[in-house]
């Protein structure tokens, strides 16, 4: 049997509930000043403000005008896992929607990004689904059996994402981990949190940001000259 059409892999196994809640203390932000790989594009924005998630990884390829694969596996997807949904180029059709939240919301699902546009906002806010986006749409997909993958490799606003890696999603964007390299990202990022947290109260207790990070000695170094 031609798997052409439709590409059905098992879901991933959950990572370590223990790591995913590190990973949720951090920001994106944070992360971003060490770590390069995995960030989708800041096109894709939060839809609700104030969502954090950091979950497994689930993964969905859908051509332009057809959903008909998004609507099959949410049957599979449950708690603790977050759907990334490749558009495979589109940006004018939204797949994800109010029925497609309320399904999402009914099965738990911990959150869902799209590499394109979302549609029914209110709904959204209604189900209060932590949900990520390239922003609304008013032109949706249908039911056409065209195809697409689940739990495939996918490109999520330019990120490559592979079904299992971890994710952490708030108001600055998406970021998605490969397993191998979750336990050093939250070393660092536990370390870097920290040293701001002490950078921040020197500024709050009057030392001058040039002076503290050294760019008032590069500035000056290069002025006497």
């Amino acid at each position: 049997m031609s798997n052409l059409v439709y590409k059905l892999n098992p879901m991933p196994p959950k990572l370590p509930q223990d790591k995913l809640d590190r990973l949720a203390k951090l920001e994106t932000a944070t992360i971003g000043h060490f770590y390069h790989y995995g960030f989708a594009a800041p096109a894709i924005q939060p839809v609700l403000p104030g969502k954090v998630v950091a979950a497994t990884v689930t993964t969905l390829a859908i051509p332009g005008l057809d959903s008909t694969l998004l609507h099959h596996c949410l049957s599979d997807v449950g708690p603790g896992y977050f759907m990334a949904v490749d558009r495979l180029g589109d940006t004018k059709y939204a797949c994800w929607g109010g029925g497609v939240t309320r399904m999402a919301s009914l099965m738990k699902l911990s959150g869902a990004c799209v590499d394109g546009p979302h549609t029914d906002t209110a709904e959204v806010i209604e189900q209060d689904f932590p949900m990520w986006s390239r922003g609304p749409s008013p032109v949706t997909t249908r039911l056409y059996d065209t195809g697409g993958g689940f739990n495939v490799p996918v490109s999520i606003g330019g990120a490559a994402v592979l079904p299992g890696y971890a994710v952490l999603a708030d108001e600055s964007g998406v970021l998605f981990i490969a397993p191998e390299d979750l336990d050093e990202v939250l070393a660092l990022g536990e370390e870097k949190t920290e040293k701001g947290r002490i950078n921040e109260a020197k500024i709050s207790d009057g030392t001058y940001l040039g002076e503290m990070s050294g760019a008032s000695a590069m500035v000056q170094a290069r002025s006497q000259k």
